[in-house]
């Protein structure tokens, strides 16, 4: 099993990037917490992976932190929470603010998670109270930027708007809300990590 990769990376699509390691492009789908710290394309990177195997596919899921992996690996051992689901909860919310919602039974805030019911965020509150607290506390700092510092980190896409929409699908939007969402928060100069950043504070609120 693959659990740690460092290598070039090539191209960023949230929520999916590309890879090079020793020459091999891995696609690597990650939560825009895991986004927001990417360095620029060209760079190196290292991402603790967490791998699923199924009959028909490999995927793998990366993550800036190995606590943010094992918080994603708590969240599957939910039921009813898939891989999609996991990387749109830590894409909506760090780890630390997910501990806290499910640590004061916040069914509401979390409902608020494309993919998230009422029934599915009371089964997080119960099955998750007293395991996620500790491994969240864990998590290092500087997982939360502010729009501004995040964007001199990141190259230019071409249509920052049409990748924030894709985003935003991908992690579990319908598309017209997900275009509703990006046109309302779109702003000249601002890079697709900071539209879905905009967009995912906005459902939060």
């Amino acid at each position: 099993m693959i659990g740690w990769l460092n290598g070039t990376l090539r191209e960023k699509r949230p929520p999916q990037l590309l890879l090079d390691v020793g020459g091999v492009g891995y696609d690597i789908d990650a939560p825009m917490t895991t986004f927001y710290e990417l360095p620029e394309s060209g760079q190196d990177v290292a991402l603790f992976i967490h791998q699923i195997v199924r009959d028909d596919s490999i995927n793998l899921y990366g993550f800036a932190h190995a606590q943010e992996r094992d918080v994603f690996r708590l969240l599957l051992r939910v039921n009813g929470i898939g891989a999609k689901v996991g990387l749109a909860i830590l894409s909506g919310m760090d780890s630390r603010a997910l501990a806290r919602c499910v640590s004061q039974g916040d069914t509401a805030g979390l409902s608020k998670i494309p993919g998230i019911g009422k029934k599915t965020a009371e089964r997080l509150v119960i099955e998750l109270r007293d395991r996620l607290g500790p491994v969240a506390a864990a998590m290092p700092g500087g997982l939360e930027h502010d729009a501004a510092s995040s964007s001199a980190s990141f190259s230019q896409p071409a249509d920052p708007a049409d990748e924030a929409v894709a985003a935003l699908i991908a992690l579990g939007f319908k598309p017209p809300e997900a275009t509703r969402r990006i046109q309302a928060v779109e702003s000249p100069g601002l890079i697709c990590e900071d539209l879905v950043r905009l967009a995912l504070q906005s459902v939060a609120r």
